[in-house]
């Protein structure tokens, strides 16, 4: 059947596309242009990406991605996709060139030799999972306007023949696990997660098994309402005024509905927060049912309830709703009985707001904040965070370090951090000593994000642009000292309890990796059970890795915590650590998976064995009065982790041995 494109605009596209062919390699770049412009003027047209489709063999030998970050498809992200396709301009064009030679190879009809056809399905199955939007286009007229704009309706021609070409079955399951993989983290921000369940909605019409349909719904019915009766009443005031008739009995089946719902997924429906609410007032005697507490938790409620009710009418609304699940959590802490956690919490409800925070915060709630102040919006969030210290992320900022910080002190210093957060607020300062000198927030200027991206808990929202200035200058103060920065600035950045001694396999003056077998033997003696004479980690210690993509190449360097070394289920030991990226699926190559369930994690934790985040290690704290003997270390057990490395990010390095 004959495709229907403009017969110019294929001579056009055809031609460009043998100049750009038979060009010389030095001057690819002159006729690339030329390939990409004549691409987009078919791209729209009723079967542009199925014509453009036949030429996609022949992309990667012309030299279409030649000198572009598509040039080593292996490397390519499904996550950056969308972006991609949605920035305009040459980007989008090449993304779809990009997504079309990444089909041919899945189809057979390209071969590439750092991509098989498995690898491309892989890649494409994830691309369509994490964008089923594209794929089933809402049908208003809201929609209707917007796909208008050529990138989207260029988007959507793309993953229609994505969908032609390749199995949507197949993309269920890809779905489904990364849902069950963040949700797994118990992440504070579900933003992400909340899109992707509304979006697997629409595989319900598509052949998928019963198993994956059952998940689905279970997630539906997790955001949406899990009960007979908020099914029925989606509308919170119709379902608040159902409430008002139903015995206590069947409040309690309720109750007991929403909190199996919430506790098995992390996240949190609006009727739920509806219902607390009600109980909170009608029938506080139901709030253990409807919080899903374990007895430590139902006695801190008990113990506790007066202020607990109080933070329930402030903080406990339907646009905030995630906070429920963090109040669960956080009376299940305990952390009420901390002695400065209610005083802190209850001077937060009336704490004098700068202006330029209380915009932010309010801003940080999308829809439905009649009535609700800035204030109600930070103690939520200081909530979520102190019952989920681990699901604190740092969104799409490069400021792992500080996000770090704010889950070690919702861990270890709950009083520190409600202080840190009130002098942020009203003050607009926060300061830090560093070897008998405070360093201001206020009076320091650049940190090492330019532009804060704001998708973050309110906590984050306040504080990480004053911890960023103050981490920032105190990595300028170490600067020069002949050693790695963060021998002095972790102590000084996160407290005490930061070991003094440290260890990192690149060498400050050269930039080389030295004396690797000796830093490898220090960290087994000082970190593994068998080699440590059986010391455990007391607080997380702040430890730099190497990241790796999936061909074990170096991304860079990135800022984790390891929260205990202990056997798995099966025996083997691990390292379970806190990764600020809240990242499901990480693929650093060579096999090394981190996982974060099915492994003994708990929620917020993601795990390696021993050996394998060893390979990725290269700074570490320890304590130089509980280690063990280095020399013990088998010889072969080092060898491997040295040649794991080296075949890794080692190969940006130079390896001195001393």
């Amino acid at each position: 059947m004959a495709l229907e494109v403009d017969t110019s605009k294929k001579a056009a596209f055809e031609q460009a596309l043998e100049a750009l062919e038979t060009a010389f390699s030095y001057a690819k770049n002159m006729y690339q242009t030329d390939v990409y412009q004549t691409a987009a003027r078919i791209m729209n047209e009723k079967d542009g990406m199925k014509f453009l489709y036949k030429y996609a063999s022949r992309f990667d030998e012309a030299g279409i991605f030649e000198g572009r970050p598509w040039a080593e498809p292996s490397k390519l992200q499904p996550r950056l996709v969308k972006g991609s396709l949605m920035a305009g301009g040459m980007t989008s064009i090449v993304e779809v060139l990009s997504e079309l030679r990444m089909v041919a190879i899945a189809k057979g009809n390209h071969t590439h030799e750092k991509v098989s056809k498995k690898d491309a399905n892989e890649f494409l199955n994830k691309v369509m999972a994490l964008n089923i939007d594209i794929l089933f286009p809402e049908e208003t007229e809201a929609a209707r306007i917007e796909g208008k704009r050529k990138e989207k309706d260029r988007a959507e021609h793309l993953f229609q023949l994505l969908a032609d070409e390749l199995s949507l079955a197949s993309i269920s399951g890809t779905l489904i696990k990364e849902i069950d993989e963040l949700v797994a983290q118990r992440p504070i921000m579900v933003d992400r997660i909340i899109t992707m369940i509304k979006n697997a909605k629409q595989l319900l019409n598509v052949d998928i098994n019963t198993k994956e349909q059952k998940a689905i719904k279970q997630y539906l019915d997790a955001i949406t309402g899990p009960s007979r009766i908020s099914k029925e009443l989606t509308d919170l005031s119709d379902y608040r005024n159902k409430l008002k008739e139903l015995d206590e009995k069947v409040l309690k089946e309720e109750a007991k509905a929403f909190a199996k719902s919430m506790l098995k997924t992390g996240l949190v429906a609006p009727q739920h927060v509806t219902l607390v609410r009600f109980l909170n007032v009608n029938k506080p005697k139901l709030l253990t049912e409807a919080l899903g507490l374990n007895k430590k938790g139902e006695a801190n409620l008990e113990e506790h309830f007066s202020i607990v009710s109080n933070l329930i009418k402030v903080a406990i609304h339907p646009p905030m709703r995630q906070s429920l699940y963090g109040l669960a959590c956080m009376l299940e802490r305990g952390v009420l009985s901390s002695n400065p956690v209610i005083p802190g919490l209850q001077r937060l409800i009336e704490l004098d707001l700068l202006p330029e925070v209380r915009k932010v915060l309010l801003n940080s709630i999308k829809k439905g904040n009649e009535g609700i102040t800035a204030n109600d919006i930070m103690l939520a969030g200081v909530i979520s965070v102190f019952g989920q210290p681990l699901g604190v992320g740092q969104g799409m900022n490069p400021t792992c370090q500080t996000a770090r910080g704010i889950s070690l002190w919702s861990l270890h210093d709950l009083g520190y951090l409600l202080e840190l957060v009130a002098r942020a607020a009203r003050d607009g300062d926060i300061d830090i000593m560093f070897e008998g000198q405070p360093i201001h927030s206020m009076n320091l200027r650049d940190g090492l994000v330019d532009n804060l991206h704001e998708e973050l808990d309110p906590v984050s929202l306040i504080l990480v642009p004053h911890l960023d200035r103050i981490y920032g200058e105190l990595v300028r103060r170490a600067e020069f000292r002949g050693d790695d920065v963060h021998k002095w600035v972790n102590p000084a950045f996160y407290g005490d309890w930061v070991s003094r001694g440290f260890s990192s396999t690149i060498d400050p003056l050269t930039g080389a990796i030295a004396d690797y077998s000796g830093f490898v033997r220090l960290f087994y003696a000082t970190h593994h059970p068998e080699y440590n004479n059986g010391h455990q980690i007391i607080y997380p210690n702040p430890v730099g890795i190497f990241v790796t993509d999936s061909l074990a190449d170096l991304l860079g360097l990135h800022a984790v915590s390891i929260q205990r070394v202990d056997r798995d289920p099966d025996g083997k030991y691990r390292v379970y650590f806190y990764n600020p990226n809240n990242d499901s699926s990480q693929n650093w190559g060579q096999g090394i998976q981190p996982a974060v369930k099915g492994h003994g994690e708990e929620p917020g934790e993601s795990s390696l064995p021993f050996h394998e985040f060893v390979s990725r290690l290269y700074a570490f704290h320890y304590n130089p009065y509980e280690q063990g003997d280095a020399y013990a270390v088998d010889n072969e057990t080092v060898q491997e982790i040295e040649k794991i490395a080296r075949n890794s990010w080692g190969q940006k390095y130079t390896w001195v041995d001393l």
